[in-house]
């Protein structure tokens, strides 16, 4: 038999729906995120190319905070998600549209205030000293926060589409969005490189616009093509509902924020407490372990919506089987990591040539961070899938309050970023050990109390 076929029988058990479904969202998720990870490859020494070390330091720290307010939907996404596996499994559309409907109207409540205090707070506070920015080197920084800050809030409402594709359990389609938005943003980037104009407001827009165009686009395309039936409608806005979603979503949402602080905040300290220019290669090591972690989400990410539906038509046996194909998974990731870490001097040279440089022992530690993550990561998802959140929301809430100070102490006592990397390998570890045992008790059948919660 040809040894690759054999590894992917191996891998996916094609002999139920929701197995096949599940080959079919990886093959096309395969090709989808292969070329967003490109993408995303050639932003690096393009956005280099465009800014410098420095600038360049200032725009993913401003990134990161834009991606605190990505994650401020009080966890309806992921509520909707769970929801509308549920009720689709159940064939009820009513449910399913009331869902869709009172998600986007919660969105937009909650975004258009939070939008506006933010554009308050950028135009009126010292947004150089909160993020240690020279004036001199970039002078517009408040107005670069404000125009960026608008494209982030108008995506948030229609982001949602998002989990609507993986509540169907068509992962691939929500890839294909993301993919097209980051698309757009590359080609909106090198427009930037090839005008002369390198400028950080320019990057900052084409980065901002992509995503919110391509969210533009498939909204018509999904409510009146093929989903017309789901089409969100004023008056199906549900109070029920909303209960529904807010019950779910809340806990989500604090697991949410709890991941801004662990995963968001790193460039921030960064920036703080060394230069915007230390971002620069941090977050170049973390671009490259892209590469495994888009892997990792390719093969699992669907396993998320298919382990709620085989939850509610209690199919624990498929449950079970899953969770073997992940475990030979997961040995592959880490055979690719460890490959990663020697490889990366040659990568870099290629990649990125002399625009920067990344010390080995950074990418040591961003290796080992991100294999601890994705570890953690492959459990949370199944357990997600089930409902089981409050012992992973107490663990979270509990790392996220502890790195902060952690990290600022350790950096205190030695002023090396290295020490930064460390705490954050350290303090995602117990989360990891934690959801691995709530794992195996929940499908073993053997949770009970925090551990069936």
């Amino acid at each position: 038999m040809n040894p690759i076929r054999t590894i992917i029988n191996r891998l996916f058990s094609r002999n139920d729906a929701r197995s096949s479904l599940i080959m079919r969202n990886v093959v096309v998720s395969f090709f989808v995120k292969g070329w967003s990870m490109l993408v995303q490859l050639m932003l690096v020494p393009l956005t280099l190319a465009c800014l410098g070390v420095y600038e360049n330091g200032v725009w993913l720290t401003i990134s990161s905070v834009l991606l605190w307010i990505d994650n401020l939907d009080v966890g309806l996404g992921n509520g909707l998600r769970n929801k509308l596996a549920t009720y689709i499994a159940e064939d009820n559309v009513p449910k399913a549209r009331e869902m869709v409907s009172s998600t986007i109207a919660m969105l937009t409540a909650i975004i258009m205030p939070v939008g506006v205090v933010l554009v308050l707070a950028e135009s009126l506070g010292d947004m150089y000293g909160l993020f240690n920015v020279s004036r001199q080197e970039i002078g517009n920084l408040p107005t670069i926060l404000v125009i960026a800050t608008i494209m982030v809030c108008s995506t948030f409402i229609l982001k949602f589409l998002g989990n609507f594709y993986m509540g169907l359990q068509l992962p691939a389609i929500n890839n294909a969005i993301v993919t097209g938005g980051n698309t757009i943003a590359l080609i909106g980037t090198w427009l930037v490189y090839i005008s002369g104009s390198h400028s950080l407001l320019h990057v900052a827009i084409a980065n901002t616009a992509g995503p919110l165009l391509a969210y533009l686009i498939c909204f018509p395309v999904t409510f009146w093509g093929r989903y017309s039936h789901l089409r969100p409608k004023l008056s199906m806005v549900k109070f029920s509902a909303m209960k529904e979603l807010f019950d779910i979503g809340a806990k989500f949402f604090v697991l949410q924020i709890a991941g801004i602080v662990l995963f968001f905040s790193t460039n921030i300290i960064i920036s703080r407490f060394f230069s915007p220019a230390m971002v620069t290669p941090y977050q170049i090591a973390n671009r490259y372990f892209m590469v495994a972690m888009l892997l990792f989400t390719i093969i699992c990410v669907p396993y998320w919506s298919a382990t709620t539906d085989a939850y509610a038509k209690h199919d624990f046996e498929w449950i079970r089987r899953a969770n073997r194909t992940l475990n030979r998974f997961m040995l592959f990731i880490f055979l690719l990591i460890v490959f990663m870490v020697f490889v990366s001097p040659l990568v870099y040279h290629v990649w990125i040539g002399s625009k920067a440089e990344v010390p080995f022992s950074m990418t040591l530690l961003v290796g080992m961070y991100e294999f601890v993550l994705i570890c953690s990561t492959r459990y949370s998802f199944v357990l997600n899938g089930l409902g089981k959140l409050k012992l992973q929301l107490l663990v979270t809430i509990l790392a996220a309050v502890a790195y902060i100070p952690l990290a600022v102490f350790a950096v205190g006592q030695v002023n090396d970023i290295k020490m930064l990397l460390a705490v954050m390998c350290c303090i995602n570890l117990p989360g990891l050990i934690i959801n691995a045992l709530q794992y195996q008790r929940v499908i073993s059948g053997n949770a009970k109390g925090i551990w069936l919660k």
